[in-house]
C-alpha cells in the first residue's frame, strides 16, 4: 500500500540530514549517501499528511491550546502496543526528547550532580549532561554473545553522594539491543535501593522487529513507578523528527510538578501547533504505516549488515532487534579507524555517524542509518565494497 522505494529529493529542503552533510562530513550532497542522523527518507503517514493540510488549508495559525486528546491519543497508542496506559494528567509536553532530558536535570538535581548513563549511548545524553553542567558517569556495557548487558555491580562500585539521575535508553541505540523484563527490572531494584531517579528514553520503542518485544519500564517494574520519568514520542516512529514533539511522562506527582515548572520557567508551555497535530493525527492513524513499514526495515537490515561483513573481511555487525540503526563494528579489520574513515568518506562517500562520538566502547565503529529506499542501500554496499576491495584480495 505505501511506496517506501520512492526516492525523494530532499536536498535543498532544509533537511539536515541532507543539507548539513557536507558541512560536517566534507561529503558533497550531490553525490553522497547521507547514513547518519535518525531520520528516515519516506514520506509520512498519509492521515498526518491530511491532517496537516486541513490544517493549512484552514488559513489560521493561532496559538495551540488544550494538550488533553494529544495526550488522550498517546495513551490509547501506548496501550495498544505496549500494554501501557498513562493518565493524561501525568504527561508533560515537551520540544523533543532531548530538550525533556535536559528539563529534567534543571528539575531534579543540581549543577554538578552525576548523571548514569551506559556507553556507547546515544551521543545527546553526552551533551545534554555537559550543557547543563552537570557530570558523566559512565557505566560501560558489556558485550556478551552478541548483545550489549548493563553490569551493575561495577556501576554500584562508582557510585557517589553527587550520583542523582540514570538515563536508560530503552530500546538501545546505537546498540539495537531490546532489554529483556529481567534487565529492567534489576536496573529498577538498583535505582530504587539507591535512591536514583530513572529516566527511561523510550523513544524507539515501536521500532522493534520481528522476534523482539518491547516491554516499557513501567510496565516491567512498577515498583519503580515513583522514582520513573518516561520520555516517549511519535516523531521517531512516523519520520517527523522535524515537529520535536515529545513527552516526558510520570506518576510522581513532585515529579510531573517540578519538570513542570522548568517548563513554564523557560517559556516553553506554548506548544507548536503544528507538531502537536501531527503527532496526534500520527499515533490515530499511522499504525498500518508503521505495520508495513517494520519488515521494510527489516529487509534493509539484513541487506545491509550481509552486504557490509562481505565486502569488509572483519567487520561485525551487531545483531539489531530496534531502531533503524546499523552498529558496525571494524575492530577485527586490522585496519585503523583512520583508515577506515577515510575509506569511507572519500572513497564510498558515505556519511555515517562515527562510534566514538557515543562515547567509550565506540571506537573504530560506525552506525549506518537505513531507513531510506532500498535501491539507496544497495548503492551504499557497492560504494563500500569499492572502497574496501584492496583488503578482499
Amino acid at each position: 500500500m505505501f511506496d517506501f522505494d520512492r526516492l525523494i529529493e530532499r536536498r535543498g529542503t532544509h533537511a539536515s540530514k541532507w543539507d548539513n552533510m557536507q558541512k560536517l562530513s566534507g561529503i558533497d550532497p550531490a553525490d553522497g549517501i547521507p547514513m547518519w542522523v535518525a531520520d528516515m527518507d519516506f514520506g509520512a503517514p498519509p492521515g498526518v499528511v491530511e491532517e496537516l493540510r486541513t490544517f493549512v488549508d484552514r488559513g489560521v495559525y493561532g496559538y495551540y491550546a488544550d494538550t488533553g486528546s494529544w495526550a488522550e491519543a498517546l495513551a490509547a497508542w501506548t496501550s495498544k502496543r505496549h500494554g501501557w496506559t498513562p493518565e493524561p494528567g501525568w504527561v508533560s509536553p515537551t520540544p523533543g526528547i532531548v530538550s525533556g532530558l535536559g528539563l529534567i536535570m534543571q528539575a531534579l538535581s543540581e549543577p554538578g550532580d552525576e548523571i548514569v548513563v551506559f556507553p556507547p549511548a546515544y551521543h545527546a545524553f553526552r551533551r545534554t549532561i555537559a550543557n547543563n553542567n552537570r557530570r558523566i558517569l559512565d557505566a560501560q556495557l558489556e558485550e556478551r554473545q552478541g548483545r550489549y548487558v548493563m553490569n551493575l555491580d561495577a556501576l554500584g562500585d562508582k557510585l557517589t553522594e553527587r550520583t542523582k539521575i540514570v538515563f536508560f535508553c530503552s530500546p538501545h541505540n546505537p546498540g539495537g539491543t531490546v532489554w529483556s523484563v529481567e534487565e529492567i527490572r534489576a536496573l529498577a531494584q538498583f535505582c530504587v535501593d539507591r535512591d536514583l531517579i530513572l529516566v527511561s528514553d523510550e523513544i524507539h520503542c515501536d521500532l522493534v522487529f520481528e522476534g523482539a518485544k518491547h516491554t516499557p519500564t513501567i510496565v516491567a517494574a512498577p515498583e519503580v513507578k515513583d522514582r520513573l520519568i518516561t520520555c516517549v514520542a511519535a516523531t521517531k516512529t512516523f519520520n517527523l523528527a522535524g515537529a520535536h514533539v515529545g513527552a516526558c511522562v510520570t506518576s510522581n506527582p513532585e515529579f510531573k510538578a517540578r519538570l513542570d515548572q522548568r517548563i513554564a520557567a523557560s517559556s516553553l508551555a506554548s506548544y507548536n501547533a503544528f507538531g502537536m497535530i501531527a503527532t496526534e493525527a500520527a499515533w490515530r492513524t499511522g499504525e498500518v504505516w508503521l505495520d508495513e513499514l517494520l519488515p521494510y526495515l527489516q529487509a534493509n537490515r539484513d541487506l545491509l549488515h550481509q552486504g557490509i561483513c562481505e565486502a569488509v573481511p572483519g567487520a561485525r555487525a551487531m545483531p539489531l532487534d530496534a531502531t533503524y540503526l546499523a552498529w558496525l563494528d571494524f575492530n577485527g579489520t586490522g585496519l585503523a579507524a583512520d583508515d577506515v574513515a577515510a575509506r569511507r568518506t572519500e572513497r564510498a562517500r558515505i556519511f555515517a555517524s562515527p562510534g566514538p562520538q557515543f562515547g567509550p566502547g565506540g571506537e573504530n565503529r560506525l552506525r549506518f542509518n537505513f531507513a531510506t529506499p532500498r535501491s539507496r542501500i544497495n548503492e551504499a554496499i557497492e560504494r563500500i565494497g569499492d572502497a574496501f576491495a584492496d583488503v578482499r584480495t
